[in-house]
């Protein structure tokens, strides 16, 4: 694929991956810092393209098909693209695209939409969007925008949408039904709601009503977070924080013991460190819980494959099995512990937080286009005959071999630089760009990959989820970019925590 002429190509060139075959693949050689300005110029030239490409052809749809140049409306047709690329935007400094996204914002209507809504997508993509952008702009990105009325819009829209949403929590219990109707204010009469759903909403929530003085938004979210934290029946916890998949909304009791940090479940126990950056005073016991499932997940869940002992992934647990397989999604869990690790102090979860970053990369590195797969298995007894070579040689398997944009393995590359400082960490998040932009860019933007262990990626998946804006392409941004206050910090010295869609919220 051709690379516009306006980019930076000698930056690409130097560390463009290896097209040999996997076992091939080779650890470029360091850059010297010096050449991480001409990166992050790389890095915004991506971002610009995709923006232009998604302005052009899908605007105010929530995401662009970059193939066909047609558009999607998979979050509600609120413009989800646009609001998950304000935080990235505003840290780039592109005030022409910020002005976009806010006269966006206030043109939104969030009491308007022809389908069912997620409580939890809508919590971490427009809800936090907005926020974010509201922190930034009143913070450190002030002065970026002159029309203060326009960032004042963000926290007014924030708080409509919440005023919308949170019906979903009048339940017997507080746990909230998820897809919710928000016309007839029904919902699809779920008897559960999942482990992430439930408690990946309190930041958020907690933060609106931080900054609006109303109390209402932290108190829903919080009470429904309170079964999470004291989960009943206790046969739900079996491991000390480690907790079950899915809870009752009538009664708020789990109905399972089924442990993982896969999607379903990841996200609860990333905020569980994260409220305690918010606010330490606070949210003590969510820390607690946070220590208790870390030091039960290096103790319990952590696996070696047979082939490749060097390396640590995280298996599940159900009724005294182990499940050998995980998930692209799951690969958020080093920067999870490293996180913990350095606003703690125990270098315990640093060391485990790196061996997770490790284990992630090598899912990376071992594939054909240097991009890891959706899910990847290490089951000795499963290996199937077409995959024997590389679980002999990479310690794993490919469950399923789409990518899909995700930016988990990014992220936790990214916690491993700012915590350590070690130069490798960030070429790893430059290689995984690379890959990204040579494998994924369209004429317009940026798409899937249908096998990322098939040559030219097996073919492209015709949709750019709007996470490319949010995630993948500031996290890329922030390990090449200077040391402002948004950036993830080695200690107690956060100003800022990411929420699971990577918008930064201002600590309390």
């Amino acid at each position: 694929m051709h690379l516009p002429s306006l980019l930076p190509l000698t930056a690409l060139a130097l560390v463009t991956p290896t097209l040999a075959y996997p076992q091939h693949h080779d650890e470029q050689p360091l850059v010297m810092p010096e050449d991480s300005s001409s990166r992050a110029d790389t890095i915004k030239e991506a971002f610009v393209h995709a923006w232009e490409g998604y302005y052009k052809y899908a605007f105010p749809n929530d995401e662009l098909h970059p193939v066909s140049n047609g558009y999607g409306n998979s979050r509600n047709g609120w413009g989800a693209s646009a609001v998950d690329a304000l935080s990235t935007a505003v840290i780039m400094g592109n005030a022409t695209i910020v002005e976009q996204i806010l006269d966006h914002v206030a043109s939104l209507d969030y009491s308007k939409t022809s389908s069912m809504v997620s409580l939890f997508e809508t919590t971490i993509r427009y809800l936090g969007g907005m926020i974010s952008g509201y922190d930034l702009l009143k913070g450190p990105a002030a002065g970026l925008i002159e029309d203060e009325s326009k960032v004042e819009t963000l926290l007014t829209q924030s708080k409509n949408l919440a005023d919308i949403l949170k019906f979903a929590f009048d339940t017997p219990s507080g746990v909230p039904y998820n897809q919710i109707d928000i016309t007839s204010h029904e919902n699809d009469h779920a008897k559960t709601n999942g482990l992430a759903v439930t408690g990946t909403l309190v930041l958020e929530w907690t933060r609106l009503s931080d900054l609006t003085g109303d109390p209402e938004y932290a108190k829903l979210s919080q009470k429904a977070q309170s079964y999470l934290l004291d989960p009943q029946p206790k046969e739900a916890e079996p491991f000390p924080g480690l907790v079950g998949s899915h809870i009752d909304i009538r009664t708020g009791k789990f109905t399972d013991a089924q442990v993982s940090w896969n999607g379903g479940a990841d996200s609860f126990y990333e905020y569980l460190i994260k409220m305690y950056v918010y606010d330490p005073k606070r949210f003590g016991k969510y820390k607690e819980r946070w220590v208790a499932a870390a030091e039960s997940t290096i103790k319990h869940l952590a696996s070696h494959p047979e082939p490749r002992p060097d390396l640590t992934f995280l298996a599940s647990y159900n009724n005294g099995n182990l499940g050998l397989s995980s998930q692209h999604l799951t690969c958020f869990d080093g920067g999870s512990f490293l996180l913990g690790g350095t606003v703690l102090n125990r270098d315990d979860f640093i060391q485990f937080g790196l061996d997770l970053v490790n284990g992630c990369h090598t899912t990376y590195n071992e594939t054909l286009t240097g991009i890891g797969p959706e899910t990847f298995n290490w089951n000795p007894n499963s290996v199937p005959d077409s995959q024997k070579e590389l679980y002999e040689r990479a310690g794993f398997y490919i469950g399923s071999s789409v990518y899909i944009l995700r930016p988990e393995v990014i992220e936790s590359f990214y916690y491993a630089w700012r915590v350590t400082g070690e130069e490798k960490y960030r070429e790893w998040v430059w290689n995984a760009f690379v890959s990204i932009n040579k494998y994924c860019r369209t004429e317009s933007g940026f798409a899937g990959l249908k096998d990322v262990n098939a040559e030219n990626g097996g073919g492209k998946d015709d949709n750019q989820e709007s996470f490319i804006f949010a995630e993948v392409l500031k996290y890329v941004y922030l390990a090449h970019s200077d040391d402002e206050a948004w950036q993830v910090q080695k200690g107690s010295g956060n100003k800022f925590v990411y929420n699971t869609e990577a918008h930064p919220v201002q600590v309390a």
